[in-house]
C-alpha cells in the first residue's frame, strides 16, 4: 500500500512542531547567552540621520561632522535616529547539491534548520521576518511579517518547501540564475538584513549584487558536509556525477583526487569571500556541528568587532 501523500497544509503543520522546539532553544539562548547582542550585532550603523549636535566626551568619533566642526571651530557630531525594529529577509537558494549528505543529515536539512533558527531569533526579538525560497522549479516570496504566530507560519512554510528534483541538475546552470534578483531588491525595506543561505559553488558574482549590497546589510550562511572539507581516506566515496549522469566511485586516498578537491575548495571559498568580503558577514557550519551554538558565536564575533571599531 503506497504511503499517504502529504499536502502543503499538512507539511506546514508537521514543521510547526519542530519550530516550537527550536523556539524554546532560541529563547533560552537569547535570555541567557545572547542578551542584547543579537540586536546590536545586526543593527550596526544602519540608522537614519537626525541632526548635528555638539560632540561630548565619550561620543563615537566616527560620527564627527568635520565640515560643521571646521566652520564653527568646535567639534560637532551627527546624531542618528535608531531604527525601532530589524527587518530580516532570508534568501534560501535551494539547489540540488544541497541534498548531498555523507552522514545522518543532508546539507539541505541542516541549512533549513539554520534558517528556522534565524527566523525564530527574529520572532523572539520582535522583528519583522520574511523569506524568498528560490529553486530551479520557481520561487516563493513571503514579505517580512511581524508577530510570533505569523513568523512561525512563515518559517514552517519555508521548511516545508519541496526540494528540487534531481532532473534539474542538467537543466539549470550552476550560477544560481533561478534566483529572481530584481524582485529581491524590492522585497524588503531599505537597510533590512538580507541573509543568503545556499551552497555557494564557485561562480561569478550575481548580476545586480552590488545594488543589493548597498540596499541591504548582507550576510551569507553556508553548510558544509564533512566529506567536502576532507575526503575520506579509509573508504571509497560513491557519489553522483551530474555531468556523466551516473554514480562514480572516488578513492579518497588518490593524490590527484585530493589535489583536485583542494583546488575546488579554494575556488569555492574565494567565490564566497568575493560575494561577502567582510569575514564577519560569512558563516560556515558543518552538518555535524550544533547550529545554534554556531549562530551564538557568530553574533558574539560581530558584537566584539563593533566594540573595537
Amino acid at each position: 500500500m503506497p504511503a499517504p501523500v502529504q499536502t502543503a497544509a499538512s507539511l506546514v503543520t508537521s514543521q510547526l512542531a519542530l519550530l516550537r522546539q527550536l523556539e524554546w532553544r532560541v529563547r533560552h539562548a537569547v535570555e541567557n547567552v545572547l542578551s542584547g547582542e543579537y540586536r546590536s550585532a545586526f543593527r550596526g550603523r544602519g540608522m537614519e540621520f537626525d541632526q548635528v549636535v555638539k560632540y561630548t566626551f565619550g561620543d563615537d568619533i566616527r560620527d564627527i561632522d568635520w565640515n560643521v566642526t571646521a566652520r564653527l571651530g568646535e567639534p560637532y557630531r551627527k546624531k542618528f535616529i535608531e531604527e525601532r525594529e530589524v527587518s530580516l529577509l532570508l534568501l534560501f537558494e535551494d539547489s540540488v547539491s544541497l541534498q548531498f549528505g555523507s552522514g545522518a543529515q543532508s546539507k539541505r536539512e541542516a541549512l533549513l534548520e539554520l534558517a528556522g533558527l534565524v527566523m525564530m531569533l527574529g520572532a523572539v526579538n520582535r522583528d519583522r521576518v520574511g523569506f524568498l525560497h528560490a529553486s530551479p522549479a520557481g520561487y516563493k516570496l513571503q514579505e517580512p511579517v511581524r508577530g510570533r504566530g505569523q513568523i512561525l507560519h512563515a518559517a514552517a512554510t519555508l521548511l516545508g518547501q519541496t526540494p528540487p528534483d534531481l532532473s534539474s541538475l542538467n537543466s539549470q546552470p550552476s550560477t544560481g540564475s533561478f534566483v529572481p534578483w530584481r524582485l529581491l531588491a524590492k522585497a524588503a525595506p531599505r537597510h533590512s538584513i538580507l541573509i543568503w543561505l545556499g551552497d555557494f559553488p564557485p561562480r561569478i558574482e550575481p548580476e545586480g549584487w552590488s545594488v543589493l549590497s548597498r540596499r541591504y546589510q548582507t550576510m551569507g550562511f553556508r553548510v558544509d558536509d564533512p566529506w567536502e572539507r576532507d575526503l575520506p581516506s579509509d573508504r571509497i566515496l560513491t557519489t553522483y556525477d551530474p555531468v556523466a549522469g551516473r554514480l562514480v566511485n572516488l578513492n579518497g586516498a588518490s593524490s590527484a583526487q585530493r589535489a583536485a578537491h583542494a583546488e575546488w575548495a579554494a575556488q569555492r571559498e574565494a567565490a564566497f569571500s568575493r560575494i561577502f568580503p567582510d569575514v564577519l558577514s560569512r558563516l560556515t557550519v558543518g552538518t555535524n556541528e550544533e547550529r545554534l551554538e554556531a549562530l551564538v558565536r557568530f553574533f558574539h564575533r560581530r558584537m566584539a568587532a563593533g566594540r573595537r571599531r
